[in-house]
């Protein structure tokens, strides 16, 4: 049987040079540093100050950001772990936007609140700069500089949700959107950008929602670009694209993405991108249903698969248009 020595904890300087002179009561406390100790430390012209409840600097002057940004999460974390990189609580909003390097947001030295995320179960207040913002879900947390940031898509929603409550201050909410998705460092897909921000309720903010929409569209059409190119490699006959199927009643029936009329097959790409609430999904899943109904042939395609396995969607859709729609009634193209 193998026995696994513990490692000892880091000592207070190691500590302190860790988290940049930035600790917790219980951290000191547990390296025996006694609490009057603090107390005289921390007097006017004292070598340490208080910066948050239980949070102490080791050293005087001005914090850097950086310093603050400790602080922020040490407060909120509370739990006497040693790293930044915790589950008690994770930085988001504007704050984290500044690690992560966003260009659309203030750098560090100008971001004056920071929010801290934590689980709703927690009773903590505001105090001094720091925000506490609740979650119902679990934490994740991605490190930055050895902080403990949320997600892109999430720290995005928040700074998002505290912009628009200020309805005075302009936003680059455009900005900002673009740049989640387009920084390959941040691997934040347009999908889970969605998903954030219709979660946060922020799709009813007209800004928010425009913004929003353009992504959606070219994600879409890159997508749909895709598809095109593997038409032509799989030599099939060019689809008409985002036709208007209606009964020869008038009946309206829904609009494909590609469409090949002569076999009663049409092509289906991302539909979950097309539309962020309810019930414009539903109603996008309201045509599909009619197509299939009236027996078109409908293949659905997303962008994940096609860049896993572009072979595959290509033989997809040969087969698709080789076998045609089953028994398709005589429709109008518009």
């Amino acid at each position: 049987m193998n026995y696994r020595i513990p490692s000892p904890p880091p000592s207070l300087d190691e500590l302190a040079k860790r988290q940049l002179n930035v600790v917790t009561a219980s951290q000191l406390r547990a390296r025996g540093v006694p609490a009057r100790v603090v107390t005289g430390h921390c007097r006017r012209g004292g070598p340490w100050q208080r910066l948050l409840p239980r949070v102490y600097l080791l050293q005087s002057g001005e914090p850097t950001p950086e310093q603050r940004l400790w602080a922020a999460l040490l407060y909120a974390a509370q739990n006497g772990r040693e790293e930044g990189r915790r589950a008690g609580a994770v930085i988001t909003g504007a704050a984290a936007l500044a690690l992560y390097g966003f260009a659309a947001v203030p750098r560090l030295p100008a971001v004056t609140g920071v929010d801290v995320l934590v689980p709703r179960q927690r009773r903590l207040k505001d105090a001094g700069e720091v925000r506490i913002r609740r979650t119902e879900r679990e934490l994740v947390a991605r490190s930055v500089h050895g902080l403990a940031c949320a997600p892109v898509a999430r720290a995005v929603a928040d700074a998002l949700c505290e912009w628009t409550v200020d309805q005075g201050a302009p936003a680059p909410v455009r900005e900002v959107l673009r740049e989640a998705v387009s920084r390959p460092e941040n691997r934040c897909t347009v999908r889970e950008l969605a998903a954030e921000l219709v979660d946060s309720g922020l799709t009813a903010e007209p800004r928010v929602r425009a913004a929003l929409d353009e992504l959606l569209a070219v994600e879409r059409d890159s997508v749909l670009e895709q598809v095109g190119r593997l038409v032509d490699e799989w030599l099939l006959p060019v689809p008409l694209a985002a036709p208007e199927l209606r009964m020869r009643g008038g009946t309206y029936i829904g609009v494909p993405d590609l469409y090949w009329p002569e076999r009663g097959v049409a092509v289906e790409v991302d539909s979950d991108l097309r539309c962020v609430s309810e019930g414009e999904a539903a109603w996008v899943r309201g045509g599909q249903h009619r197509m299939e109904y009236l027996g078109i042939r409908v293949v659905y395609v997303s962008g994940a698969r096609l860049a896993a396995d572009p072979e595959g969607v290509g033989g997809e859709l040969r087969e698709a248009y080789r076998a045609g729609g089953t028994d398709v009634v005589e429709l109008l193209v518009v």
